[in-house]
């Protein structure tokens, strides 16, 4: 028996001086003499047949052969190991003199980057930033601004509703309507009010080059004492000279809107053709550019002020047109499309 586990010693050694491979060879060789079902293992495992008086020692010379192997495989393990990674090093030279990559870093939406300068001039001006819920009630969207049920101007803004009384909010008037009434409600009536809305509004409108079921809109009130339409020209002309630049021409047209009066359209100077007249403003050399006029005394009283006391202005303008005419953008779809090689450019 001695004699065999000497010969099991001696045969899996030279295998594993001889195993210069990989590591899966060498473990392959530890599962044929050490495993489960190896051959010194079976030795063991056969004791019982083994004399009693020879089973001390049989069973110590397997130990000592197994700690053996043990030993040289541990050996061999470490000098594949070793083996292995100068080659891995030698194959993978690193150039630690070549500039490092740099990593892209994102920046701000065109959309975001246009509404973040339309806010910090009116902020510049006085106004606050107010915000209200896109999830809207009926009341504050159509009626507190002079919109009754069935009224025929609210065809003008088809909306998503998701009960009779809830609905997408299709414009940021209701969040003026709402800041009046919590400064009536909280013994404030009358309080002067300089404040900007913006926020996502939506509606049911085609999905082209100049129409978004969901787009980025910014209204403005103004009440107090003693606010006319020219207070009003003059914040408006002051605004779009800022974005626009000082040469800029602006112009009203009356108009009509349910919730001011008087209305007005107000264009700017075509930014393509600076007024010559193009395709972009259809030869007119003017641009409509956003909707504004004195706020409709019916709309105040609603909202609990008094207009014998009070009066107001209010406007409201598109953040996707305005940037598009201030970056020449010719399709409302690419601020969407989250397309990199376009948004890169902002």
């Amino acid at each position: 028996m001695e004699e065999k586990i000497r010969a099991l010693q001696a045969q899996a050694a030279a295998a594993i001086e001889k195993a210069a491979n990989s590591l899966e060879e060498l473990d392959g060789i530890r599962v044929k003499f050490l495993g489960k079902k190896g051959e010194l293992t079976g030795i063991l495992r056969g004791m019982g047949a083994v004399a009693a008086e020879e089973r001390p020692k049989v069973g110590k010379i397997v130990n000592e052969a197994r700690a053996q192997l043990e030993e040289l495989i541990a050996q061999k393990n470490a000098e594949l190991k070793t083996r292995a990674l100068e080659q891995k090093l030698a194959h993978e030279k690193i150039d630690v003199t070549l500039p490092g990559r740099i990593q892209p870093v994102g920046h701000l939406h065109p959309l975001t980057l246009t509404l973040e300068r339309i806010k910090k001039i009116f902020m510049n001006m006085g106004f606050s930033v107010e915000e209200g819920p896109e999830i809207e009630q009926d009341y504050y969207n159509f009626e507190a601004l002079n919109l009754p049920k069935d009224h025929p101007a609210r065809d003008m803004q088809d909306s998503f509703y998701i009960t009779e009384d809830i609905l997408m909010r299709s414009q940021t008037s209701p969040v003026q309507a709402r800041t009046m009434e919590r400064n009536a409600k909280a013994g404030m009536a009358n309080k002067p009010i300089r404040m900007i809305a913006p926020g996502r509004v939506y509606r049911r409108d085609e999905y082209d080059a100049s129409h978004s079921p969901m787009f980025t809109q910014v209204e403005g009130l103004v009440v107090d004492e003693g606010i006319s339409l020219a207070d009003l020209k003059g914040t408006l002309e002051l605004f779009l000279r800022e974005i626009f630049g000082e040469k800029v021409g602006v112009r009203f047209r009356p108009s009509f809107f349910p919730f001011t009066e008087p209305s007005a359209e107000v264009d700017i100077s075509c930014v393509m053709c600076h007024g010559q007249g193009c395709s972009a403003c259809k030869g007119t050399g003017w641009m409509e550019i956003l909707g504004a006029g004195m706020v409709h005394p019916h709309v105040l009283e609603m909202s609990g002020y008094d207009p014998a006391k009070v009066s107001g202005y209010a406007f409201g303008l598109g953040v996707e047109r305005i940037t598009m005419l201030a970056y020449g953008v010719d399709d409302l779809r690419l601020f969407y499309d989250n397309d990199a090689r376009f948004l890169k450019q902002f």
